[in-house]
């Protein structure tokens, strides 16, 4: 049976059009450095979870200064996507952008010096094996560094947080803050820090959503097709609502890895 692909290259049309050049959720290059936010990954080896079409890969090395990224994926146009735009942006050298399986992370232990993810995690069910692969990956002393979208609690969603994921129809799978932090300690991890951004992107969304409805609306239906346009207005209408209430609220997380000199490590 064929797999079936969730980021085509519609998808990806649309959303590098409101989030700009490579980018497959909202805040851009400022989102990816308050992410990376007082981590020195500058000649460090990077793990890029779901790198997307490659713009966080490609500045990462460009602008961050890490000596490699590795990204990783699991749909073909995502990758092909990534690893064209770091050919162009003459950093191909620097930046590998792997299909993966989903699963276990196919490399060794202590194998990079940093993980990062923007906005990805959300489509792996099992928070605390991914926490545990992070952790099995990170060198002692590593850092991970991630943003992804999360709900303010345990237990079934509201009936419009689940209308709106019915709307969004990705194999979104959100987590709380509270499950987030136990699977960070679980797998090992200290230092976890997380941070909600609700408010920020709920002003963001806001505007988003006024400018598929505004006078951009009959050009985005001519270049994507009127259809998937109302398609989206369909699902920002509802995320803005479940963002307003502040049960969607994308967070950032960080947590590091032990060093080998810490207490009892």
């Amino acid at each position: 049976m064929q797999d079936i692909v969730l980021y085509d290259k519609q998808i990806i049309g649309f959303l590098e059009e409101l989030w700009g050049d490579g980018f497959l959720s909202p805040g851009g290059p400022d989102e990816v450095a308050l992410v990376i936010n007082k981590i020195d990954i500058a000649g460090k080896h990077v793990l890029d979870i779901g790198s997307g079409s490659g713009a966080c890969a490609v500045l990462l090395v460009s602008k961050h200064r890490a000596a490699r990224v590795t990204g990783i994926d699991v749909e073909d146009p995502v990758c092909k996507a990534a690893n064209l735009r770091a050919k162009e942006a003459g950093v191909e050298d620097r930046v590998e952008i792997l299909k993966i399986n989903p699963g276990p992370f196919p490399f060794d232990a202590s194998n990079f010096d940093i993980v990062f993810s923007k906005d990805s995690i959300i489509h792996l069910q099992d928070k605390a094996e991914m926490a545990r692969q992070a952790f099995r990956v990170l060198k002692p002393g590593g850092h991970f560094t991630a943003s992804d979208w999360l709900i303010s609690h345990d237990g079934d969603p509201s009936p419009q947080m689940a209308d709106y994921i019915k709307e969004e129809g990705l194999d979104f799978a959100m987590a709380s803050p509270a499950t987030y932090l136990q699977a960070m300690q679980d797998a090992g991890f200290v230092d976890v820090e997380l941070a909600n951004r609700n408010g920020w992107y709920a002003k963001v969304a806001a505007q988003e959503l006024a400018w598929l409805t505004g006078k951009e609306r009959d050009g985005l239906s001519e270049r994507h097709g009127a259809d998937f346009i109302d398609h989206q207005v369909a699902i920002w209408t509802k995320l803005v609502v479940v963002l307003e209430s502040g049960e969607h609220c994308p967070h950032h997380i960080r947590a590091r890895k032990p060093a080998k000199n810490d207490q009892g490590y």
